[in-house]
């Protein structure tokens, strides 16, 4: 009896210490964020820029090699531009992946769309494809993924504030699959470049999204997303900003964000030039200080109590945010 209630005590502990981890990789105001769920499925958002030697997709290789991760689970495209969705055909020369999340067809008559929304079709060829609309959810397991956005609709009724101080955006950044994913009491948010009207339609006339306890700022933190009704609906305990040296980190957002209720912590991936000393945090928690770098990322491992540790590659600095009764 002794035995086999240690072998359930070891069980249970082992459990316990199971992590979420998440790679912030820095792609130079691109997005690219490696999920790792505590059953080891992996989990790609989106692969960074085209060119540069294939920079980014060797960025997001060192991330996962940092987490074992020798193929990707799910890759989910957020929309088709050039920053996000660039890199996957150099990409797919580093890691092979199993599926393709995205929206749906290219709605941007643009060259930056079609070129992206080209190479992402030769690209589902070599594995599965899933077509995302809001309310569905990736079959993983231990962890819950909810699309909340996809294709220009959003969770819900899709009924925006009556203002006209988000106009419509008739580009993909609107079209943007954004997902809320939950381990155990964990909560984190990523909208892609969701825009301010479609973010609204996510919270007014009422919050269908609930507070988190990490925000990925949309729109690499840029002013045309992150409008403050919806930053402080979300009450994030902590922020990070995906900019670049000189792209997103908007001094507007950075306020919106380091205003929130309840931050505790906003932590950048670059030091945004245009911000100087008054919208940048402490260098310990930038990632990447100067605009030529090594492409430090973030690292956020969270445990199911709702507790998370935040660490900088580039100091190794870290710090713990425990659960909250």
């Amino acid at each position: 009896m002794r035995m086999l209630l240690g072998l359930l005590m070891a069980a249970s502990l082992a459990n316990a210490a199971k992590t979420l981890d998440m790679y912030f990789v820095d792609v130079e105001g691109g997005q690219a964020t490696l999920i790792v769920t505590p059953n080891k499925e992996s989990i790609l958002v989106d692969a960074g820029w085209p060119g540069f030697n294939g920079r980014d997709a060797d960025r997001i290789k060192v991330a996962a090699k940092a987490a074992g991760v020798k193929d990707i689970d799910y890759l989910i495209l957020t929309h088709y531009h050039g920053d996000h969705a660039g890199g996957v055909t150099q990409l797919l020369q580093r890691l092979p992946v199993k599926t393709f999340v995205d929206h749906g067809p290219n709605g941007e008559n643009s060259t930056n769309g079609k070129e992206s929304f080209a190479a992402w079709e030769k690209a589902v060829t070599t594995g599965k494809r899933l077509t995302v609309k809001p309310g569905d959810k990736l079959p993983l397991k231990g962890v819950d993924v909810q699309i909340v956005s996809s294709n220009g609709e959003v969770l819900g009724t899709n009924a925006a504030c009556p203002t006209n101080d988000y106009p419509a955006d008739p580009t993909e950044n609107s079209r943007s699959v954004g997902f809320l994913l939950t381990y155990g009491k964990f909560r984190t948010i990523d909208l892609g470049d969701l825009t301010s009207q479609k973010e609204m339609a996510l919270v007014c006339p009422e919050n269908r999204l609930g507070k988190v306890d990490l925000y990925l700022t949309s729109h690499h933190g840029t002013d045309t997303s992150n409008p403050q009704p919806v930053v402080h609906a979300l009450a994030p305990r902590v922020a990070i900003m995906n900019n670049g040296a000189k792209k997103g980190g908007s001094a507007k957002v950075w306020n919106i964000v380091k205003s929130s209720p309840g931050l505790e912590d906003l932590w950048q991936l670059h030091f945004a030039i245009a911000g100087g000393k008054d919208a940048n945090v402490a260098d310990s928690f930038i990632a990447n200080l100067s605009e030529v770098c090594e492409g430090q990322y973030i690292k956020v491992s969270a445990m199911n109590d709702g507790s998370f540790t935040v660490l900088n590659s580039r100091n190794k600095y870290s710090k713990s945010y425990a659960a909250k009764p």
